[in-house]
């Protein structure tokens, strides 16, 4: 039986395993994009044959909140099918199932091994922290692939506002799992300005937070030169991404924002080194919902997870042309 104390309390006895930013790029690389894809569903915007589906299930007298759960991880796993052998990762959004309790978790568990049998990594999109011991069960919970977490997840966004100590258990646990975290620096929200663009001595505080986890990052790093803790950082605040490549060099970024949140191509120009290295791109609704999009209406009508692909494709696309990015087809 598996020692939980353990887990939670000396991941250091995990033994050592491959960089989780090694990894990463090794997936980037093979896959020659940067674009990863985004998991968010919502009952209004599923395909109309899931809405269908799901309408029956509850004419059924199913429990609405297990139906929901049907047509979310039926729907994931469209998306899985759809993308699988075009970009490297997935980041499912845990708010979505969350809301419909144990049966949308216990969907949300099944997605996570779907996509790993599929070869794409998971980046969990849950922004946890706490303090002391309750950050080191949130990293047990979610950092490692099955066994060394019950999630498996590959990484995890965290919240830092806590304080720099909140950030060692999962930096511990990250390097001794191979897996990452992504810390929250600028976000692509346009509130993010009330308190991340605060300023401290002549610094923002997004700008502190930026070179402690470059410090992470720095001390972690892997044969890419980019380390295990990565920082979240929006692409709808174009100009302050490229400062923060600048000052970040050994950090990976994970952008929110591409497509339906605002952020373009020429948006991301900056996220990357002149290799085409150092982020991944997140697109969600403007991929998972092209059967909305006019554009995809005729792939949406033989197969809505023709839509989903095709969506892919452009995102793909357009980062190639406008993008460091496009190195990796070469």
């Amino acid at each position: 039986m598996t020692d939980v104390k353990n887990l939670i309390d000396q991941p250091a006895s995990l033994g050592s395993q491959p960089n989780f930013a090694d990894r990463l790029i090794t997936e980037i690389q093979l896959k020659r994009t940067p674009l990863i894809v985004g998991i968010d569903p919502r009952l209004d915007q599923l395909p109309p044959t899931l809405q269908e589906a799901y309408s029956d299930r509850l004419s059924r007298l199913e429990q609405s909140q297990e139906a929901a759960a049907w047509a979310f991880e039926e729907f994931s796993r469209g998306i899985i099918d759809a993308v699988a052998g075009l970009v490297p990762a997935i980041k499912p959004q845990m708010a979505f199932f969350e809301a419909l309790g144990p049966a949308g978790m216990l969907a949300l568990a099944r997605v996570v091994d779907a996509a790993q049998s599929r070869g794409l990594m998971v980046l969990m999109d849950g922004k946890r922290n706490d303090i002391g011991t309750t950050a080191a069960a949130y990293a047990a919970a979610y950092l490692g692939k099955k066994p060394h977490s019950p999630w498996g997840c590959d990484a995890l966004t965290v919240n830092p506002w806590m304080g720099y100590d909140t950030l060692e258990p999962f930096t511990q646990r990250a390097v001794a799992v191979g897996a990452g975290l992504f810390v929250l620096v600028k976000t692509s929200n346009p509130g993010s300005r009330d308190l991340q663009e605060s300023k401290i001595g002549g610094e923002s505080l997004f700008e502190m937070i930026a070179d402690h986890v470059e410090g992470l990052s720095a001390v972690t790093r892997g044969e890419f030169g980019f380390g295990v803790v990565g920082a979240v950082v929006g692409a709808t605040y174009p100009d302050q991404l490229t400062d923060l490549r600048q000052r970040m060099p050994h950090t990976l970024f994970l952008v929110p924002g591409f497509g339906a949140q605002g952020g373009t191509a020429a948006d991301v120009v900056g996220a990357f080194d002149d290799r085409g290295f150092g982020a991944v791109i997140n697109s969600s609704r403007g991929i998972i919902f092209a059967h909305e999009q006019q554009k995809y209406l005729d792939f949406a009508r033989q197969d809505w997870r023709q839509g989903i692909e095709q969506a892919t494709r452009d995102a793909i696309d357009m980062l190639a042309t406008e993008t460091s990015a496009g190195k990796l087809r070469q």
